[in-house]
């Protein structure tokens, strides 16, 4: 097995996402400046590839728990628009 990839199939990247979806944030502003000195990803890219990821099978088995949340998150702001 690859050191990289979880035994779910997630990469390292994936699984440091849904980490970092999990911890809850001070304020504004706090939370981008964690996506960026503790993943190296500009925020719009981070939330790219979250999106992307709340669509994988593999993320929900790793953590159905936030990622269901950020499901019903994700519906309740399409169905605002």
């Amino acid at each position: 097995m690859d050191e990289d990839t979880g035994e779910q199939g997630l990469g390292r990247r994936e699984r440091d996402i849904l980490a970092l979806e999990r911890r809850g944030f001070s304020g504004p502003g706090v939370k981008e400046r964690a996506i960026r000195e503790e993943l190296g990803l500009a925020p719009v890219r981070y939330y790219q590839l979250l999106n992307a990821l709340l669509d994988d099978a593999r993320a929900l088995e790793h953590d159905p728990v936030t990622v269901n949340r950020l499901r019903r998150v994700r519906e309740t702001r399409r169905s605002e628009r």
